[in-house]
């Protein structure tokens, strides 16, 4: 049996953790919060130290000054790793939290073993979102923080406010300061990562849900084509949040990718589209 996830104040961010063996550190997205990777801290903390940041400004790091930029946010998770003492692991971010992930993988390529980009992209302007940035900008400042999480949690989910995880997933997102919520937004749009890609070394696996109404096709796919050996997973009819929608699935895939040989397609056909041109 795992051990439970212990949630842990590490000056100016808290994390939860849970198991043990090689560090994977899951990197939460906008509006989110650690919470929402409960399922895979308790499935995936039997082979894997799984260690999930709160975000400045979120959750339990509340009171942390969120940076406005991608580059930021990276700095202040690779300062709660530098604290804890992980130098090296496994890195999953999803959302926001993909593009914290690409920076992270950029600015430290060394301590990154293996790197998980899920339901994101590497352009910050989200060219295929359900809205622009801009209209969630305008949106927030005049309905509120609580309406705007409500209504763009609401996106995450291939059934909607029907989703038996839409509820907790608002709550994280109602909690969340206008500050905060605004910084997140403006770290997305100034934030542009394509140019990156090539350099990137790392066993790399894409995860997208096709009903994804956050990011489109062209975000997974640039990051598939342009990261060299990347690997591809479509989780078919689930949406941003498939990793709620079906965690078993989501774990297995992770699980899958993990601990087999990520650039053999003989391993990986049963779950894993293999990218054919390696060399983009």
């Amino acid at each position: 049996m795992p051990e439970t996830a212990q949630t842990v104040e590490v000056s100016p961010l808290t994390h939860l953790r849970a198991g043990q063996g090689h560090p994977l550190v899951l990197v939460h997205g906008y509006l989110g919060g650690s919470a929402m990777w409960r399922q895979q801290l308790a499935a995936l903390s039997a082979d894997f130290d799984v260690i999930a940041p709160e975000l400045p400004g979120y959750g339990g790091s509340h009171s942390a000054l969120a940076d406005a930029s991608i580059d930021g946010y990276a700095r202040q998770v690779l300062g709660l790793l530098d604290d804890i003492g992980v130098r090296q692991f496994h890195l999953l971010g999803h959302s926001m939290g993909g593009m914290i992930a690409q920076q992270i993988t950029t600015m430290e390529p060394e301590r990154v073993t293996r790197l998980i980009c899920y339901g994101t992209g590497p352009q910050g302007v989200l060219p295929d979102r359900f809205e622009t940035i801009d209209q969630s900008r305008t949106r927030l400042t005049t309905e509120g923080v609580a309406p705007t999480a409500r209504r763009i949690a609401a996106t995450w989910f291939a059934r909607g406010e029907a989703a038996a995880e839409f509820a907790d997933c608002a709550a994280l997102g109602e909690h969340v300061s206008t500050a905060s919520a605004l910084a997140g937004l403006t770290a997305m749009e100034n934030w542009d990562g394509r140019a990156a890609l090539a350099g990137m070394t790392q066993p790399t696996l894409i995860v997208w849900g096709d009903k994804d109404r956050s990011y489109g096709w062209q975000q997974p796919e640039a990051l598939w084509k342009g990261i060299p050996g990347s690997n591809l997973a479509v989780m078919p009819g689930y949406g941003h949040n498939a990793h709620l929608e079906n965690p078993e699935l989501f774990n297995s895939i992770i699980r899958h990718f993990l601990t087999d040989d990520p650039q053999d397609p003989e391993t990986n056909a049963d779950i894993i589209t293999h990218n054919q041109n390696p060399d983009p």
